[in-house]
């Protein structure tokens, strides 16, 4: 629709360059910002090295003011200008499908064969959760821990996001690059966090990667929501400190014993962790069918039984 009003021709002529609709600099890819640069975004992540450079200062603002600020070369408020003009929604939209393709019928379906690349991996295994979990605090993170700390983004990875075991070689290395490596050596295990634990972009890689390195819960002081949700569709139990004080008995390579685990699921009761002689109580705060999901071993399996 720009194209056929002329508008996409001002904009180019403007000196704008035009990228796809679809995640590109908020993912870091395309149009990172110079080395110590300061750029001005209008998506919504400006975490630490999210558009590409590590040293770069992000702010976000709207896109008026970035539109505004872009025609000056400095910030600049763009209610300076004057009165906003009057933006007129089309009355239509042009509305083009040709290049999607619907899902095959049921009947069709079971003769459909799914054709997968070398870099598409299949999607990792998820199991019921056990009775007991006994293993080792494989990882332990401070406070607000954003997804970009658990799955980092960027060019290097983002084009192996259909291969989880290539991505799980990145999984929390900004916070400890001998992580992978250990989760694997143990067979997975638990991670304790802080307060706000998942923040920020709610990508499922986030909680599939740590499916994938056996990771079997996640104790933390509080979780962000959505995050959260994730990890319970992926099988991963969400877990928080009844008392946050606990989280400071706990260190790296601590043998912790979960016991009774699926019946306090089942009936809403709070979990004993048992750490270092210490016996700790953790709220379980999941819902009816997320305690359903969780025991399934994640939504997948969980949907399969229904």
């Amino acid at each position: 629709m720009l194209a056929s009003c002329g508008a996409l021709s001002w904009m180019i002529d403007a000196g704008a360059r035009i990228l796809e609709s679809a995640c590109g600099p908020c993912i870091g890819m395309g149009q990172s910002p110079q080395s110590a640069g300061v750029s001005l975004r209008t998506f919504n992540r400006n975490f630490l090295g999210r558009s590409g450079t590590k040293d770069a200062q992000v702010y976000l603002v709207s896109p008026e003011t970035a539109a505004v600020s872009a025609l000056t070369g400095v910030l600049t408020d763009p209610r300076t200008l004057g009165e906003m003009p009057e933006i007129k929604m089309p009355t239509a939209f042009m509305i083009n499908d040709n290049m999607v393709i619907k899902p095959a019928t049921v009947e069709e379906a079971v003769n459909v064969e799914v054709v997968r690349g070398p870099n598409i991996k299949p999607f990792p295994e998820s199991r019921p959760v056990a009775d007991t979990i006994d293993c080792e605090c494989i990882l332990k993170v401070g406070d607000n821990i954003t997804t970009d700390h658990i799955m980092p983004a960027g060019a290097k990875i983002l084009p192996y996001r259909s291969n989880i075991p290539y991505l799980s070689n990145f999984c929390f290395e900004v916070c400890d690059e001998e992580f992978p490596a250990r989760a694997k050596e143990k067979n997975g295990g638990i991670i304790v966090g802080g307060e706000n634990y998942g923040q920020g972009s709610s990508r499922e890689h986030a909680a599939l990667v740590p499916l994938y390195l056996g990771v079997k819960a996640v104790i933390a002081k509080s979780f962000a929501r959505i995050h959260a949700a994730n990890l319970v569709n992926a099988g991963i139990l969400p877990l928080t400190f009844a008392n946050s004080e606990d989280y400071d008995s706990i260190s790296l390579g601590d043998k912790l014993v979960l016991s009774d685990v699926r019946a306090c699921i089942e009936n809403g009761k709070d979990i004993t962790l048992k750490a270092n002689g210490k016996e700790i109580k953790l709220v379980s705060s999941l819902s009816g069918r997320d305690r359903d999901i969780i025991l399934a071993g994640g939504l997948l399996e969980y949907t399969k039984g229904e």
